[in-house]
C-alpha cells in the first residue's frame, strides 16, 4: 500500500511539473490563472487533472473542445511517479529519499524543457540542485553535499574554457554547469565523472543521427543525457562502485 501512495505523490508532482514545463518558458506565472485548455482555454474540472488517469479516461483529448492532448502530460506525471518509487525503494522512506526524488523529478522537468525549447530556466536548475544538497540526514552530509558540488561545478567549469578555447566558440552553458553541481551533490566526484562518461555514450547516437543536418538542428539538447546517465549511476551505485574498485584498486 505505501508503494502506491508514494507513486502516487511522485505522480502528483509531476502533474505540477507539466505545469512549470509549458508556462516557464513563457515566463508565466505557475499559480494563475488555473489549469485550463490551451485551445479553447477553459477552466478545467478536478477531475480532469487526475495524474495519468484523466488523460487516459479522455481519450487524449480536452472534454470541452475535443484538442488533442499531448501525451507529455501522462510521460511525465508517470515517470515522476517512477522516480519517487525507485528511490524510495533504494533510500528507503527519509528526508534524503524525497530530495533526491525531488531532484530527479525537476532535471525530468528541465530535460522535457531542454528538448523542446532548447532553454534550461535557472529557477528550476537551481531547484533541482538545491534539493541535492539539503537532501541530507546529518550535517556531516550536508557539508560533503555542497563540497561535491562545488568541487565538480569547478571541473565543468575549467573543461568549459579549455574547450571553448580548443574549438574557439562556447562549449557548453552555464545550465550545464549547475547539472554539473547537482550530480556531484548527488553522487559525488567519483561516480559523477562515471555518469559524464555514460552520458556521452548515451547522446554518441545521437549526435552521429544529426550529422549533416542544420546548425540549429544539430543544438542536440544534452541535459536529457546528463540526467538519465545521473539516475543510471544512483540505481546501481554500488555495483559501479565495486567495478571502480577492482578496475584501480
Amino acid at each position: 500500500m505505501e508503494w502506491i501512495l508514494i507513486f502516487t505523490l511522485g505522480a502528483a508532482i509531476g502533474s505540477f511539473m507539466n505545469v512549470l514545463i509549458v508556462r516557464t518558458p513563457r515566463d508565466e506565472s505557475v499559480s494563475f490563472p488555473a489549469s485550463h485548455c490551451m485551445s479553447c482555454n477553459t477552466p478545467l474540472r478536478a477531475w480532469h487533472n487526475i495524474p495519468i488517469f484523466s488523460w487516459i479516461f479522455l481519450r487524449g483529448q480536452c472534454a470541452f473542445c475535443d484538442s488533442k492532448i499531448s501525451a507529455q502530460y501522462p510521460i511525465v506525471e508517470l515517470l515522476s511517479g517512477l522516480i519517487f518509487l525507485f528511490t524510495v525503494m533504494k533510500l528507503g522512506i527519509s528526508i534524503q529519499a524525497f530530495g533526491i526524488a525531488m531532484a530527479f523529478t525537476l532535471l525530468l522537468t528541465l530535460s522535457v524543457i531542454d528538448f523542446y525549447y532548447k532553454m534550461v530556466p535557472d529557477s528550476i536548475n537551481l531547484a533541482a540542485l538545491t534539493f541535492a544538497v539539503f537532501s541530507v540526514g546529518s550535517f556531516t552530509e550536508f557539508f560533503s553535499h555542497f563540497n561535491n558540488a562545488l568541487l565538480f561545478a569547478g571541473g565543468f567549469t575549467l573543461i568549459r574554457f579549455y574547450l571553448s578555447y580548443a574549438i574557439k566558440k562556447e562549449a557548453m552553458g552555464e545550465a550545464d554547469i549547475m547539472i554539473a553541481a547537482t550530480m556531484g551533490a548527488v553522487l559525488g566526484i567519483k561516480l559523477a565523472i562515471v555518469a559524464v562518461f555514460i552520458s556521452a555514450v548515451l547522446a554518441l547516437p545521437a549526435l552521429l543521427l544529426t550529422q549533416g543536418e542544420s546548425e540549429d538542428s544539430k543544438q542536440l539538447p544534452f541535459i536529457p543525457f546528463l540526467a538519465l546517465a545521473t539516475w543510471i549511476v544512483l540505481m546501481f551505485d554500488t555495483q559501479v562502485s565495486l567495478y571502480l574498485e577492482t578496475l584501480y584498486g
